[in-house]
């Protein structure tokens, strides 16, 4: 007897497991909607959310409607208007393949279509639950195609237990909207969430359509890039230098009106901001790449958000030059002649001066395989991850009781403080175990972050009131933000109220902070909670904790200080529960010892 192993999945089971790559969480299937919303041709689309898109999302469009038979046949597998032959996926520059995003959303939720083509003086209703057919009729509506899918993984429970809080969910799910609106700005859409509209945008151009998305404030963050050749066309906006984020924030590469994600051509933005930004920064760009279809690969990633390029070493070049054009023109850096080969720039001899060879000096003695010792310069931190109830105050202590044989005309010893501020950056001082170097940037922020992040959580930070409040506007996703978070910007000092739509008044800030922005501080906050949706509570304000303080640190660098203000930093830092450590995990100082100096004059 022969017992076959091989057999065909049923349409149900194959629908799933297509759905599983193609509709991960409900923002993948905004996405698959959105994007066969734009193939049809819409100039106005409405994305309505509730609890984040679990229990309804919905995608109506005015675009070119489905007949009859369309309507029905969209459910199938692999049914779709976009290709009739293999040498179509070479050459298309569509988004979505309409038949194929129904089917997998159709296998893991229940699914209303209605659609009407124009010219039609009815539409067609279709009614699928998790791949079975349940009803189709006639039905009056308007023309274009309305598609409301509810209760996103009702039958795989398992996928929907794993789903994210409604907060980050929604995160996501804005993301895409954003991917999509962004590249299709000629197009009105409107994006609504629990009956409240987040985001109403009118056809627009690619600046108008950014500012929107992204606050006013924008407006002038914005550099034109425009470059163009037979390999890539490369348009869009960088942001200025000095505008730059301590988290990835607001950075998009599309090609052929696709969102995509591409290391190495983002490795080429980054690289022509370099020496212009901070190590730690990540710039801001929207950059629009075209080029011949058929020298890419879309069809390397189920989403379709990574694609491979045939000759990306040229595009690379192409981009990395077209940024730094629109850094030189707009004079964000010294002004740089790009339309001069400086490569054949050649010093001009006098007729008669002899050519002589290039001369080089060789050491006979050199060996590159001899081995050389050499003083051990750099001493590891001792107990560097130990537990934070160390008394440090012990080490620092005994610097007070230094004394220095008397000056003449003095009476008796005199006591001294020995601190330096060498290279800017550092402090030196010394205890009976030995000499303490400091960096200051990092000692300071240590400084605040446990100032703002008592021993004691429940206990709010200390404010200060502000003589002007500020007001401070942002997008409605941040706006939510704030909403949801209000209570724990408190927590850390900041006092912040709704003053109008997506606007905001910021009456309070941190206690020592008055001189500081208060809209950039409560900036860099968002930034982090953007990046970080999902932290539990308490680790969130750590992290916010450390964000702000790191960015308060940085805003008083490279300055000579009093000795004062030497003293207070090094008192402060050995009266903090960890002064070794910056909450990251970076060194703040190092102990040479006896020894270690000793062996360093070996």
């Amino acid at each position: 007897m022969v017992n076959d192993l091989i057999k065909l999945l049923p349409d149900s089971v194959a629908n799933q497991i297509a759905a599983g790559e193609v509709v991960q969480r409900p923002a993948s299937a905004v996405k698959e909607l959105l994007e066969n919303a734009v193939d049809a041709g819409a100039t106005d689309i409405r994305v309505i959310i509730r609890e984040a898109g679990k229990s309804l999302i919905q995608v109506i469009d005015n675009g070119c409607g489905m007949s009859e038979r369309d309507a029905r046949m969209c459910f199938e597998r692999h049914a779709t208007s976009k290709i009739s032959s293999a040498n179509d996926l070479l050459t298309i520059r569509t988004l979505g393949f309409r038949g194929e995003a129904i089917a997998s959303i159709a296998s893991v939720a229940q699914v209303e279509l209605k659609s009407r083509q124009i010219g039609d003086e009815i539409g067609t209703l279709v009614r699928v639950e998790g791949s079975d057919f349940k009803s189709q009729a006639p039905v009056s509506c308007p023309e274009g195609t309305s598609v409301a899918v509810r209760n996103l993984f009702f039958n795989v429970p398992a996928r929907r237990n794993f789903l994210k809080s409604n907060t980050l969910e929604l995160k996501y799910i804005l993301e895409e909207f954003y991917r999509v609106a962004l590249v299709n700005p000629e197009i009105a859409f409107t994006f609504t969430n629990n009956d409240k509209v987040l985001h109403q945008l009118p056809g627009a151009n690619t600046r108008q359509r950014i500012v929107a998305l992204f606050g006013n404030a924008f407006n002038q963050r914005l550099v034109p890039v425009e470059q163009s050749s037979s390999i890539v066309d490369v348009r869009g906006f960088i942001g200025k230098p000095e505008f730059a984020k301590k988290t990835r924030g607001e950075q998009y590469f599309f090609t052929n009106g696709r969102f995509i994600k591409n290391a190495y051509l983002h490795h080429a933005v980054e690289n022509a901001f370099q020496e212009l930004i901070p190590k730690d920064a990540f710039p801001t760009y929207f950059l629009y790449l075209a080029t011949d279809p058929k020298t890419i690969d879309v069809n390397i990633h189920p989403t379709k958000t990574e694609i491979n390029f045939q000759d990306v070493r040229s595009i690379y070049a192409i981009l990395h030059s077209a940024v730094r054009q629109a850094i030189g023109k707009f004079t964000l850096s010294p002004s740089l002649d790009f339309d001069q080969e400086h490569s054949l720039d050649m010093p001009a001899f006098p007729k008669d001066t002899p050519i002589r060879p290039p001369s080089i000096t060789v050491d006979p003695s050199f060996n590159p395989f001899e081995k050389k010792t050499r003083p051990q310069m750099e001493i590891p931190l001792p107990s560097s991850r130990r537990a934070p109830d160390a008394n440090w105050q012990q080490l620092y202590e005994p610097l007070k009781e230094i004394s220095f044989p008397a000056e003449p005309g003095m009476p008796g010893p005199v006591v001294r403080r020995g601190i330096l501020q060498v290279m800017r950056n550092y402090l030196v001082t010394e205890t009976r175990q030995g000499v303490i170097l400091i960096d200051i940037a990092r000692a300071r922020e240590r400084i605040r972050y446990e100032q703002l992040l008592p021993e004691t959580p429940e206990e709010p930070v200390p404010s200060q009131k502000l003589l002007l409040p500020q007001t401070y506007t942002v997008n409605p996703a941040q706006s939510e933000i704030l909403k949801e978070y209000r209570e724990e910007l408190r927590n850390l000092g900041f006092e912040v109220s709704e003053f109008g739509k997506n606007t905001w008044l910021i009456g309070a800030v941190p206690s020592g902070t008055g001189n500081e922005d208060p809209i950039g501080m409560v900036e860099s906050l968002l930034e982090t909670l953007q990046s970080h949706p999902g932290d539990p509570e308490q680790e969130k304000r750590a992290r916010m904790a450390a964000s702000l303080s790191r960015s308060l640190a940085a805003k008083d660098q490279d300055r000579l200080l009093q000795l004062p203000e030497m003293e207070k930093i090094v008192e402060q830092l050995f009266a903090c529960r960890v002064p070794d450590l910056t909450p990251d995990g970076k060194p703040v100082l190092h102990i040479l010892g006896d020894e270690e100096l000793a062996r360093i004059f070996k």
